[in-house]
């Protein structure tokens, strides 16, 4: 017997078999259908419930992100804002004690100066009273007639050489006199010169102390916002942190490239001086590792430099240390610095000596001009370069926390924007998901409907033909008029 036709009720008529089943198998789906209906729903709601609900944890998870976030970039950004407005006050009371100090004393100077000129210019200008004595003897002069003698005529002439000679006298001291005067008022030219120039160094000043004071409101005005906890201060907080990890990733990255070029320097005499052929694992040398531990040493002094120097505040109890105590340890700090740096100049030269011996001896056979070459000043070049390279750069590097303090700040906010789009998305496609598979139960339902069509329509046909014959059955309102009495 074939078993692939076991199945079959009639052998010889698969068709009618087929029929048979087809009929039979909608009997009990038809039987099955309230449950089978409830199972495929339960099933939709117990996948898709518990999709919905962690959606909505992760909406709710990514608000409360949004939450610390924004208290953190506020609290960073209050606290930011505070160091410079300290800084613009600072700068204010410098400029002040600096330059506006002595103000009111040079305001009493220039009022002296100013009042002395005015005095002096208003003497210039004076014309002195005519002697009471000549208004008499011209009257007198006057009450004589022209025609009284030759005496009265040559006591006229006298009087009148002597009026002219006394005249030109007087004039010409007038005229000394003024010119004098000119003379002591082209003295103040200086004067006036050194009081403009002083004048235009105060307005300099003033406008500068106007520009800081300028300077302080926005800042305030930025404070009120971020006080205020509004969007447009959360806004430009989150656009200022993202910039700052960007730039100081960049420079991360670029003092990483050091940090290579620094390892390169070091590994091969470190292989000399711990041995090549001492292995911590199978791919790690001991040099190797012997080499990075003086780099991380060399970027940690001078982390610990810019600490005890306040540029950097990444370590809280550096900054609370005395001042004493502070200096101390910042001299510790750039005294093992450059003894490293000093080391790993040395390390270089021993690394170009031993990159040398080792081409002297696969090139044994050199000529003598390139021996001479080799030996010359120009040779040299490379060498004092690697030596100025090993030194200059854990100076170089010891810059990297300022920098790094700026990643860790500023990855924080950076984090939470990220973790708070993920959830957000998550949320969005567990939603999404819920939704789906909630719908797709629905579709299940109506194709199951679907294959038991025929018993469906049955029962419809049955439902319809007793609601007809209920509707006959039931007694006709009697329409009949009343007998009248």
């Amino acid at each position: 017997m074939d078993v692939s036709r076991f199945w079959l009720i009639w052998p010889d008529s698969p068709a009618l078999s087929l029929l048979l089943l087809a009929l039979l198998a909608m009997t009990f789906l038809y039987a099955a259908r309230l449950p089978m209906h409830q199972l495929i729903r339960a099933a939709g709601h117990a996948v898709g419930g518990p999709l919905r609900i962690a959606s909505r944890w992760l909406l709710a998870a990514a608000t409360e992100i949004n939450d610390r976030n924004k208290a953190v970039l506020l609290a960073q950004g209050s606290r930011d804002l505070e160091k410079r407005v300290e800084r613009e006050f600072e700068r204010v009371a410098t400029l002040v004690n600096r330059d506006l100090q002595g103000y009111p004393v040079l305001q009493r100077k220039l009022a002296d100066e100013v009042t002395t000129i005015e005095e002096d210019y208003k003497k210039c200008g004076e014309v002195p009273p005519p002697p009471p004595d000549w208004v008499e003897a011209v009257d007198a002069v006057g009450k004589i007639k022209s025609g009284s003698g030759e005496l009265a005529t040559s006591i006229l002439e006298g009087i009148n050489q002597s009026i002219n000679r006394i005249h030109d006298k007087a004039l010409a001291e007038y005229r000394k006199s003024y010119e004098a005067r000119h003379a002591i008022l082209e003295k103040f030219m200086p004067c006036w010169r050194a009081i403009e120039k002083t004048l235009g160094q105060v307005d300099k000043n003033i406008n500068g102390l106007l520009n800081s004071a300028s300077s302080v409101d926005n800042l305030m005005a930025q404070y009120e916002q971020i006080v205020a906890k509004t969007d447009k201060a959360v806004h430009a907080l989150t656009v200022s942190a993202i910039t700052q990890f960007g730039i100081a990733l960049v420079v991360m990255l670029v003092a990483i490239g050091g940090t290579f070029i620094n390892f390169k320097l070091i590994a091969l005499p470190m292989s000399e001086m711990v041995g090549a052929a001492d292995y911590i694992t199978a791919s790690l040398r001991t040099s190797e590792v012997a080499a990075l531990v003086i780099i991380l040493v060399e970027a940690s002094m001078g982390l610990f430099l810019m600490e005890t120097m306040r540029i950097t505040r990444l370590f809280p109890v550096i900054g609370n240390l005395s001042d004493r105590a502070r200096r101390r340890m910042m001299w510790v700090a750039l005294t093992l610095l450059v003894t490293l740096a000093g080391i790993e100049a040395a390390l270089a030269l021993m690394r170009d000596m031993l990159i040398q011996d080792k081409q002297a001896l696969v090139q044994s056979l050199a000529s003598v001009q390139q021996a001479a070459m080799a030996d010359s000043w120009i040779g040299k070049i490379p060498t004092v370069g690697q030596m100025l390279l090993g030194f200059i750069l854990p100076f170089a590097l010891t810059f990297v926390a300022i920098p790094l303090e700026s990643l860790i700040h500023s990855a924080r906010t950076v984090g939470g924007a990220l973790l708070m789009v993920l959830a957000r998305s998550f949320a969005m496609l567990l939603r999404i998901a819920g939704n789906l598979i909630r719908q797709t139960s629905r579709v299940l339902v109506h194709l199951y409907d679907v294959v038991i069509v025929l018993p469906l329509w049955v029962e419809r046909m049955a439902v319809g033909a007793r609601s007809a014959s209920a509707r006959r059955n039931a007694a006709p309102v009697s329409l009949q008029p009343r007998e009248e009495t």
